[in-house]
Parts: structure tokens; sequence; C-alpha cells
């Protein structure tokens, strides 16, 4: 072993750097054990490549085709993917679609985890009716299915990609609040806290600066996890036709859009569909694998 990692996994840390950075390179450590959840980050980071680099890999334009002369060809050298009913290349406009589904990933994260933590920890800490209010409140939203309330706020707010991504982010949070709730029942009553609460430190401070902090890492894995069904959701909505408006290439769209073809000409949907199916898996290994990177108990 490395002097480096002798640092790196030092019992007597020197510095909370030093410490952070020990609990950094033991969870990955933890992660890089498990295979299939490598197997996980390398699809997601492949997502993120193919969405950064789109212009680069895509060999066509994603909405404009050759309808006279390029319709509904089957996959070859020149189409690997085959075309679609209006003479555009699937694989164009699967690559492209790939930053619609990481556009909307990422936003529906950005916007529903900390609304989810914020709920959980509050009603957590300070009980009594707030939390009886906050968490009836969670219970209405879980109540329904997901797919069916994203559709409900969709239907109010208008089709479209932003609507949609709003749409999912108001019917995710309560998973990531019944977590943090749960987690700040078990620390507001810690001595650390307690010793924090007697050093004159106010409820909001202890929320945000000692409670939350330690919460963040299940809500991290849960929304990980969550990662596929928002997938789903968000090609639900785009196959309904009520997510990404044509000529956008979103991957439930275009299996939308396939749906006359698919008996006869099988890779309309075959593209996108695989795409959605391997992201998700992707997203479902990586939440695997930071689960048990992430879980104290499971540190060796």
């Amino acid at each position: 072993m490395t002097a480096w990692q002798d640092w790196l996994l030092s019992e007597r840390p020197q510095s909370r750097r030093q410490a952070a950075l020990g609990r950094v390179y033991a969870g990955w450590r933890q992660f890089a054990c498990n295979r299939l959840a490598l197997v996980g980050l390398a699809i997601v980071l492949g997502l993120v490549a193919l969405a950064l680099f789109a212009p680069l890999l895509a060999p066509d334009s994603p909405t404009v085709g050759d309808l006279a002369g390029a319709r509904l060809l089957a996959p070859s050298a020149t189409h690997w993917f085959g075309t679609d009913d209006q003479g555009r290349d699937i694989l164009s406009r699967v690559v492209w679609g790939s930053r619609i589904t990481l556009q909307v990933v990422v936003l529906v994260a950005v916007l529903a985890a900390p609304i989810g933590l914020l709920v959980g920890t509050v009603a957590g800490y300070a009980g009594g009716w707030l939390d009886a209010t906050l968490m009836r409140v969670t219970d209405i939203f879980l109540a329904f299915p997901r797919l069916i309330l994203a559709l409900a706020f969709v239907a109010a707010l208008g089709p479209g990609i932003g609507n949609a991504v709003l749409a999912i982010a108001i019917t995710s949070w309560p998973p990531y609040a019944r977590i943090a709730r749960a987690e700040t029942l078990t620390l507001r009553q810690a001595d650390y806290i307690s010793a924090v609460r007697l050093i004159g430190a106010s409820p909001a401070r202890i929320v945000l600066r000692h409670i939350m902090p330690l919460c963040l890492s299940s809500v991290i894995v849960r929304v990980t996890l969550d990662m596929a069904g928002i997938i789903l959701t968000a090609a639900g909505l785009g196959f309904l036709g009520l997510g990404a408006q044509p000529p956008s290439p979103e991957w439930g769209a275009m299996i939308a859009n396939a749906r006359q073809f698919v008996l006869d000409q099988w890779w309309v949907a075959a593209a996108p569909g695989a795409a959605i199916f391997v992201v998700s898996l992707g997203f479902n290994l990586l939440g695997d694998g930071l689960r048990d990177a992430l879980d104290p108990k499971a540190q060796r």
C-alpha cells in the first residue's frame, strides 16, 4: 500500500480535508468492488458523453430527412439504425435524444431532491403539527401513481418539455421527503445535535448545517435509483404527445411515431426502445452500487 493510500485511510486524520478525502476514497473502493456498478457508471458516463458530443457523433440532421429517397430504410452501412417515415436517420435522432433525456433527469433531480430533503428534515426535526401537516401532504402525492399525476399536471400546464420536467419534479419529491424524515428522526436526539442546540444554534441552522448533510447520502442513492422511473415517465409523456413536441428527437415520441410501422419496419421503434432500456438499466446498476458504497453498515 502506498503512502498516499496510508494517508487517505488513516484512522486518525489530521484535518477535516483528510477525513473527507478518506471517506471518499473508502467509498470508491467499496463501489469499485461491484462490477455491475462499474457497468452502470460506464453507461451513465456514455450517456453524458453522447449528449455533450452529439453534434460530432450524429452523422445526419435529427430533424431533416430525405422523404423522397430515404424513407423507412432498413439498417445498413449508410444508416446504422435505419431511417424513419420522414427519411430521418434514426441513429442521429437517438444521439440527439440523449440530450433531452439527460436534461430531463438532471432538471428533475435538481428540482425534486432539494424540495424533498427540505420538507423531510423540517418535518422530522420540528415534529408536532408541522410534521403531521407536511407528511399528510406527502401522503396525498404518494397516493397517486407518478405517471397519472404527471399527466394531470401536464394537462393543466400544457404540452412541452419544460412543463413535463416541472410535472415530473412535482410528483417525484415525496419519496425523498420520507427518507429524509426517517433519517432526521434518528438524528435529532443524537448527542452532537444536543450539543449544537445547547450552544445556542437556531433550529434553522441545525437543520441546514448539521442534519441535511447527514441525510444527503440516502437521498442521493434514492435519486439515482429513481432516474430509471423518471426516464420512463418522461418517455411516457412523450409517447402520449405531452412531452417534447415534434420534430424534437425525444425517445418516447419516437416510439409513438413508430407504432404504425412496428410489425414491418421494426427498427424504427427498436432503437429508441433499446436506448431507454440501456440507460434505465445503467442508472439502476449505478444506484445499487452507490447504495452499497454510501451505506455505513456496509463499510468494511
